[in-house]
């Protein structure tokens, strides 16, 4: 197993700034949206078992939200050499923001700046697949719920999946205790990386806990209308719909050295012991990696340029 010393280095000078586009994608001349439209009318496409659409991802999603990416967050991504070019990995990264983007922010950067362009596959909680809307978009752009069966059979696939372990107890945290992590639940996730033998990968995101600063919660409407939480912020309710609109501050996303599985049996994923104790020193791992970003980054809102 990868020590604590070493799993949570990252490399100094290294990254893509800006999520840079890849070379030769264009994607927007007539030629090739012609082309997408009749494919999406003849139905010539292709969805996997877990109703995920390559295509619709990559022309259309993504597309949507690569500008708060490369110009409105303006993400920089250290370590990706770490994330595996083509074989299953567990991506463990922390979870924050009040509004979950960083999940579409990680989408975005192994997509973009990973060699391979890897997608990333994101086990979600029910509540997401509970919504009509954001449930099938959630289906279609690779990710599935937060479940052992799911994880397994994505892993042993050779998937990159991704898991915020914090839930909405990191999603949801008050402003005054940023970058502080927060429980990583039972470890179910590690459990399903010791069955399919495959590295977890740590990661660290820094910017996210500045886009909408949770001040308070109304707990009884939240309650109400079904949500773990209805936040507060300086801006929202207080400025209408222009109190959605996140804060621009400067994101880092960091990839750590993989913590290597492949030395446990199958086993050893019942373990209960042996399941926390790599939990709880994931998250040290995750942690100290959030430390060395912050630092590294500076100030949340630093001047345009």
């Amino acid at each position: 197993m990868t020590g604590p010393e070493d799993a949570h280095d990252l490399p100094r000078g290294e990254g893509h700034a800006y999520g840079s586009p890849p070379e030769g994608d264009d994607g927007h001349d007539l030629a090739d949206l012609l082309a997408f439209l009749r494919r999406r009318v003849t139905g010539e496409y292709e969805v996997d078992e877990f109703g995920f659409d390559p295509e619709l991802t990559d022309k259309v999603l993504l597309d949507l939200v690569r500008p708060l990416y490369r110009h409105w967050f303006r993400v920089e991504t250290l370590g990706m050499h770490n994330v595996p070019d083509d074989s299953g990995a567990l991506v463990v990264a922390n979870h924050s923001g009040t509004i979950p983007l960083d999940g579409l922010m990680l989408q975005v950067a192994l997509h973009d700046d990973h060699p391979r362009r890897r997608p990333l596959r994101l086990l979600g909680a029910d509540l997401v697949y509970r919504l009509p809307v954001l449930g099938h978009l959630s289906r279609k752009s690779g990710h599935t719920l937060a479940c052992p069966e799911d994880a397994d059979r994505l892993l042993r696939k050779g998937e990159l999946v991704g898991v915020f372990p914090e839930g909405f107890k990191g999603v949801g945290k008050p402003f005054s205790e940023r970058y502080r992590l927060q429980r990583f639940g039972r470890g179910g996730f590690v459990a399903s990386a010791i069955r399919a033998g495959v590295p977890i990968v740590p990661c660290s995101i820094v910017g996210a806990e500045e886009i909408y600063p949770k001040i308070g919660d109304l707990p009884l409407l939240a309650r109400a209308l079904g949500l773990p939480y209805l936040p507060l912020t300086p801006l929202f309710p207080w400025f209408g719909l222009l109190g959605l609109v996140p804060l621009p501050s400067k994101w880092m996303i960091g990839f750590g050295e993989p913590i290597r599985t492949d030395e446990f049996g199958p086993a050893d994923a019942d373990d209960p012991t042996l399941v926390f104790n790599l939990t709880d020193h994931i998250r040290e791992v995750v942690q100290e990696q959030l430390n060395e970003l912050r630092l590294r980054r500076g100030h949340a809102f630093p001047p345009f340029y």
